[in-house]
């Protein structure tokens, strides 16, 4: 019997974030490195609350954040699980079927490294989905993903280990 090629499980996205818990220079230096590896625009993150500990404000940009989605990003994820040696922990994977991962130095990832920039650490979120997953958020005729077309943390790690 044939596979079900709705079934085949495909990364959505990848959003790959840049916290440095601080706005000014040393944020613009972390977009730049960002916008370097995505060759995409850089949103930046605000602070929710005040942290004195931290020395943060409220709506202050501490961080900077940047969704990729095709064939790109399935070049940065390569180059992501490269770095941790293509293993990922079982608590890196969630209920809902997504993964993340996270990396200390960015230069790692092929980036050369550019004394006044500095180095700079980020995290990878993966974001998979199936064909047909559309209902769930179009305007019109909006449906819900039923219980059997839903991605389990099984599933996303043993696609994990057929792909990688």
């Amino acid at each position: 019997k044939a596979e079900n090629p709705m079934r085949d499980l495909r990364v959505e996205k990848i959003v790959i974030n840049c916290c440095v818990g601080e706005s000014g220079d040393k944020l613009t230096r972390a977009s730049k490195v960002l916008q370097e590896l995505s060759e995409q625009k850089v949103c930046h993150s605000k602070a929710r609350y005040t942290l004195r500990g931290f020395g943060i404000r409220r709506n202050e940009k501490i961080a900077c954040h940047v969704t990729v989605r095709g064939e790109k990003a399935m070049e940065i994820l390569e180059r992501g699980l490269k770095v941790k040696e293509y293993e990922l922990k079982k608590r890196n994977f969630s209920e809902t079927g997504n993964f993340g991962f996270g990396i200390t130095e960015h230069i790692d990832l092929g980036i050369k490294y550019d004394p006044k920039s500095g180095i700079y650490g980020m995290d990878f979120y993966v974001v998979m989905g199936r064909k047909g997953w559309r209902v769930s958020s179009r305007k019109k005729c909006r449906a819900r993903i039923g219980k059997s077309h839903k991605i389990t943390k099984n599933e996303t790690m043993a696609w994990f280990r057929k792909t990688f």
